[in-house]
């Protein structure tokens, strides 16, 4: 009788350390992120010193993240950043905000007043989700963009919610992927992109015409969570000869104002 119950103290003692094991493990991955979303992107003997543990305790965690898409490596010089996946995960934590509802009444009374197609857009991994969408009486003829995946550097609510991410996922981004053109006036250069959306995130609205499409015009604003952080964007677009400079700049500021009044239903206070 008494070796069955110490057979049973030890196997709970064993299942106990299991337990704190894994916990020590997720919290060493989770500060693995940390670290490269702060540094941009760090060597394992790096990664080690700053977690105070040994090189092959690092690259066992290194190597679960690269396998689940959330750090990648660059071959050429052994360093890792930050991955695609963590770009995915933040979209969904846009969904889960659930800002597609919260921006029903605010989309629709835009579309009215500016007879245009509305979206509400949220990051999407490496490119944009269009989550909402309202048509106003002038855009009848409008193709329906609801659902969609649009690129992030030939669209203005691409371009706004890429001025929201934090510095290093920004250069994440600009350093690990082509910018396909797709018109002649697609901007596929990082520096030139780069110099866009500082303009974009000191002025608070994008502005693009005929960078994905010949023919299409759109502005957009970033919708802030209560923390300040950018989760979804708002876009007017309609065709270029309804959509000149004067009537562009109109548009930008209602945009604005829209996304400031979503912002306000998702918690953000200035």
């Amino acid at each position: 009788m008494a070796s069955k119950s110490s057979a049973d103290g030890s196997d709970e003692v064993r299942r106990s350390k299991g337990a704190a094991s894994a916990v020590q493990s997720v919290d060493r991955a989770v500060s693995v992120l940390e670290i490269l979303a702060r540094l941009g992107e760090a060597g394992v003997t790096e990664i080690a010193d700053e977690l105070d543990v040994h090189k092959s305790t690092a690259f066992r965690l290194l190597g679960v993240l690269e396998n689940r898409g959330l750090v990648g490596q660059a071959k050429d010089r052994g360093k890792y950043y930050l991955g695609a996946g963590v770009l995915r995960l933040a979209g969904a934590a846009a969904g889960r905000l659930d800002i597609s509802q919260e921006s029903a009444p605010v989309v629709r009374e835009l579309a009215d007043d500016a007879g245009e197609t509305v979206n509400i857009a949220v990051l999407d991994d490496d490119g944009a989700v269009n989550v909402m969408q309202a048509r106003g009486a002038a855009s009848v003829t409008a193709q329906n963009w609801l659902g969609r995946r649009t690129p992030l550097h030939a669209t203005s609510s691409g371009k706004v919610l890429l001025a929201g991410l934090p510095t290093p996922m920004l250069e994440i981004f600009l350093a690990r992927r082509r910018l396909p053109r797709f018109t002649e006036r697609t901007v596929t250069s990082a520096a030139e992109l780069r110099a866009q959306l500082a303009d974009i995130a000191a002025q608070g609205y994008a502005v693009v015409a005929e960078e994905m499409e010949v023919g299409l015009s759109a502005v957009a604003a970033p919708v802030r969570a209560h923390d300040g952080q950018v989760i979804g964007a708002v876009s007017i677009s309609g065709p270029v000869y309804r959509m000149g400079e004067e009537r562009l700049s109109e548009l930008a500021k209602s945009a604005v104002d829209a996304a400031g009044e979503l912002s306000y239903r998702m918690g953000y206070r200035t």
